[in-house]
């Protein structure tokens, strides 16, 4: 079973499994994770596959063409034309996503990696996706699938309940929908959600949060946490780097608050972008005003790649005055991500400022919590911890 472990290491990078994924050798190693070698049910992986479900959310119009309502683009299609994702087409009136239990990325990954550090520390978490976005970040990590269209990856066929079943025999703890925008795959998605719940998993999504209120609010009762990437904290800057848009991101931050489910912010910090501190400072005010003090903020490093490969990596005194900004606007659980051994990767109890969690790049090396709680005074700590 030698050949399962480029699939299965954790240390396999993000980007490098997602250019493996993108490439179909990622996916011939994955294929074998479906059946023992030389039987039948053992899967290859097959590029361009694509399996057609209904979608749940469009508006039939005229002479046959159609409205996507899922996110706040609203896609008009006409007949046989795609949405913005590439992977929603009009056939027949009919809006269907041409990605329904076809992941073309499926990896075992630490749940710190996705990431979340405030959900069941050191646990293992299912990551998968397909191929698509709503967004075009030109930083993106996973340009290799997210830029692409289902015919261009090699895809695994994966209904919702196998899915779940090889993350329970895997050991994961929870299913993590991220690498690409999950909103694009919502169908897969909230079955796979569905289905998680029935086996005891916690389900995960990553997201830009770029999703309509309906379709947002019907798939809360499948999600157990979210960590959203408020990308910046400006119209300009979603319009110049990611070709969307800010107020519906900030509208999904306050949904999720409202309905309460765990929720944490992931804010890649681009140098000359998005690093003003003023801005980073307001934006930082906007969370505990808006949503909590309470609400975990990640400022991650950016790296040169994609069609951002002039600009250099984010110096980390800058990621340091970010740090500095969101912990006085008075935010308690501020860390940062990319630079590894730095003492922000850990995290410490308001109450009596002790370390009640130490990271050692994405593993627990110190874990002092008792049932949500600080072992040292006792004071509550927000996650899912149980």
């Amino acid at each position: 079973m030698a050949d399962l472990k480029p699939a299965l290491d954790p240390n396999l990078t993000r980007r490098c499994f997602l250019k493996l994924a993108g490439s179909g050798l990622a996916g011939f190693s994955l294929g074998r994770l479906f059946g023992p070698s030389g039987r039948a049910e053992a899967q290859i992986p097959r590029k361009g596959l694509i399996i057609a479900r209904p979608s749940y959310f469009y508006t039939p119009l005229e002479k046959g063409a159609v409205r996507c309502e899922l996110c706040p683009r609203h896609c008009r299609l006409p007949e046989g034309e795609r949405g913005f994702c590439r992977v929603r087409e009009n056939r027949g009136g009919r809006l269907m996503s041409l990605v329904y239990g076809n992941p073309c990325a499926f990896h075992l990954d630490p749940i710190e990696k996705n990431p979340f550090f405030h959900v069941l520390p050191g646990t293992s978490s299912l990551s998968l996706a397909t191929a698509g976005c709503n967004f075009q970040c030109k930083f993106c990590q996973s340009w290799e699938i997210s830029q692409a269209s289902p015919e261009d990856v090699f895809g695994f066929d994966l209904p919702p309940d196998k899915a779940v079943d090889r993350a329970a025999s895997m050991g994961a703890r929870s299913m993590a929908y991220t690498f690409v925008e999950p909103v694009i795959f919502y169908e897969y998605m909230a079955d796979v959600g569905a289905e998680a719940k029935k086996a005891g998993l916690l389900s995960l999504i990553h997201s830009n949060g770029f999703i309509n209120p309906a379709p947002l609010l019907q798939l809360v009762p499948v999600l157990d946490g979210a960590n959203i990437d408020l990308k910046g904290f400006s119209q300009e800057y979603y319009q110049e780097l990611c070709g969307g848009e800010l107020k519906p991101v900030l509208d999904t931050l306050i949904i999720l608050k409202k309905e309460n489910l765990h929720l944490e912010i992931t804010n890649l910090v681009v140098p000359g972008k998005n690093d003003d501190p003023a801005l980073i400072g307001e934006m930082c005010r906007w969370i505990k005003r808006e949503l909590s003090p309470d609400t975990p903020l990640h400022f991650a490093r950016f790296y040169p790649l994609y069609k951002l490969k002039g600009l250099p990596p984010t110096p980390v005194a800058t990621l340091e005055k970010a740090r500095a900004e969101a912990v006085s606007a008075g935010l308690k659980y501020v860390y940062l991500g990319g630079v590894p051994g730095h003492e922000a990767a850990n995290t410490y109890c308001p109450g009596c400022r002790k370390m009640i969690v130490r990271r050692l790049g994405f593993m627990i090396a110190e874990n002092h919590l008792a049932e949500g709680r600080c072992r040292f005074c006792g004071h509550r700590i927000p996650g899912l911890w149980g």
